[in-house]
């Protein structure tokens, strides 16, 4: 799934996601925090019917946030520390009682509209006022590195079943082709290639859960000219050739009454609470 600037507190059980070769556990006491667009491979590795799996969302407004720093300015000669795509923070009590009360107006309609905009606000400003304050506020900063590289993200999602250069992708961050590779990767965790072929073959293994399409057609929809290279690729991501991981996903998923994926740029985490 692709992970849009969000935070993912978790109430009960622990979840695993997955960018590039890093993995990112969270749990009710870590919070975990995509400050830009990433494509992420995600699996609940603690649950049970008698404990599912219960997790909060929610999207990060960066206007609300880029308010919230005007107003709340760094303790003088503070670092805000590295910009990163994915990060893990404790959750403070302050943060999980605020999250619990947003929570709570699920039962009463009545007041949501007017309390919910004050309590996602107080939410914000724990997370800016938090030990992952620095992230919140790379985020909202115009020529911070997060945002370069998120331009050139984006021009890479809206590109990436056409071939395109690294060149064009630095130009659009506003960097050399060097220093561009390197806050890639310290952000995303993967190559730039890397990057677009995650998004890809993601795109890929939808197509041939949801749509049905067959291995080459779908290889073939999403960039690859060569069926054997994108057979290798898919492997070496997912575990297994992509006729039999899509057979197995597709067992699974009428098994158990699943909803199937959605398109690759697009998708989000679903466990909204």
């Amino acid at each position: 799934m692709i992970y849009e600037p969000t935070i993912c507190i978790v109430a009960q059980g622990r979840k695993q996601a997955a960018l590039g070769r890093t993995r990112y556990i969270y749990d009710p006491a870590r919070y975990l925090t995509a400050s830009i667009n990433l494509p992420v491979m995600g699996s609940v590795i603690e649950a049970s019917e008698a404990k599912p799996y219960l997790c909060l969302q929610l999207d990060l407004d960066v206007t609300e946030l880029a308010d919230l720093v005007l107003r709340h300015p760094p303790p003088a000669g503070a670092s805000i520390g590295p910009a990163e795509g994915l990060a893990l923070n404790d959750v403070s009590p302050a943060l999980l009682d605020a999250a619990a009360r947003l929570l709570s107006l699920l039962d009463t309609p009545d007041d949501r509209d007017a309390l919910a905009p004050l309590v996602t606000r107080e939410i914000l400003y724990r997370l800016l006022t938090g030990p992952g304050g620095g992230v919140i506020r790379h985020m909202v900063q115009a020529d911070s590195r997060l945002n370069q590289i998120s331009r050139a993200i984006l021009w890479i999602r809206a590109r990436y079943r056409q071939p395109c250069r690294i060149e064009d992708a630095a130009e659009i961050a506003g960097m050399s082709r060097s220093t561009f590779h390197e806050h890639f990767r310290a952000i995303t965790s993967m190559s730039p290639i890397a990057f677009r072929t995650q998004l890809r073959l993601q795109e890929a293994r939808r197509l041939m859960v949801s749509e049905a399409a067959d291995a080459a057609s779908a290889g073939f929809a999403v960039g690859y000219d060569s069926p054997s290279q994108f057979s290798r690729d898919y492997a070496r991501l997912f575990g297994a050739p992509p006729a039999r991981d899509a057979e197995r996903l597709r067992s699974e998923s009428g098994a158990r009454g699943l909803p199937t994926f959605g398109d690759a740029t697009a998708d989000r985490e679903t466990s909204h609470a």
